[in-house]
């Protein structure tokens, strides 16, 4: 039987309120850098990492907090929070309006605690481990109950090579790309798609996500590494968990031949 939606601490969900309505004031009026590695950055994603890390510091002084745009050694410390604080800058930067803020608090190194945030949408996802997930307070019904007219499946960009891998067998499913990592995974828990297959998440793109889909008994196969029980100090700015998830067993192995390609 599923529990009663969990009431957040007032002052975590005020924080992330905070974070959300700074991004949607910013939507539209962002100058995007590119980081390192390539990839998009903005003012805002600056603000928003540097306000969630302050805010949990100061809310859970005793925990550490390992972020995209900050500390990316995994803490010492018993518990821990992984965040993302705006997952899908690209959409961000180029006006699409689907991105995510997402936290995940670990113990034992693993989620016990995930909030996925979509600002633009108002919405809010919140799983805790062995007790459920709800969205803005009603609760998720695992995705193996549900029907599945449409069959979409998500690709993130770098995976999508794994349909010229396999030129001679048909994709089992129409095929979306979100471009939000956290928010790709997860819309297998949440019954959008059947299975969705990353390539180069890191830790804080699916930690959130990992979490829900647990709670609504996805099936969730590693092709590279496990990211359960890290050890502390670990640096993971440029560790990869390429995962294929689905919505049940038999989606999953239905999909796997793609998943061992994109291994290959």
């Amino acid at each position: 039987m599923m529990l009663a939606a969990p009431a957040l601490d007032p002052a975590l969900s005020s924080l992330i309120d905070r974070v959300a309505e700074r991004q949607r004031a910013d939507f539209g009026h962002m100058v995007s850098d590119l980081k390192d590695d390539g990839s998009l950055i903005t003012a805002c994603d600056r603000w928003s990492d540097a306000t969630l890390v302050r805010g949990l510091a100061e809310l859970f002084p005793e925990e550490g907090v390992l972020s995209e745009e900050g500390q990316k050694q995994v803490p010492g410390s018993s518990a821990y929070w992984v965040v993302d604080p705006l997952d899908g800058t690209t959409n961000f930067a180029a006006g699409i309006p689907y991105w995510a803020i997402s936290m995940a608090r670990f113990e034992a190194g693993k989620p016990v605690l995930a909030i996925l945030d979509v600002p633009p949408l108002r919405q809010r996802i919140v799983a805790i481990r062995g007790g459920g997930a709800w969205r803005n307070g009603k609760p998720l019904q695992p995705p193996s109950i549900q029907s599945h007219s449409a069959g979409c499946a998500s690709l993130c960009s770098r995976s999508i090579g794994v349909l010229q891998k396999l030129p001679d067998r048909r994709f089992p499913g129409k095929i979306r790309l979100l471009g939000v990592a956290s928010l790709n995974l997860v819309s297998v828990a949440m019954g959008q798609t059947v299975a969705a297959l990353e390539a180069t998440p890191k830790i804080w793109d699916l930690a959130a996500a990992w979490l829900v889909l647990s709670e609504l008994q996805c099936p969730v196969r590693w092709l590279l590494r496990d990211p359960g029980g890290i050890a502390a100090g670990t640096d993971l700015s440029h560790a990869d968990f390429p995962v294929l998830v689905a919505d049940r067993p038999q989606t999953l192995e239905r999909f796997m031949p793609w998943a061992e390609a994109l291994r290959d």
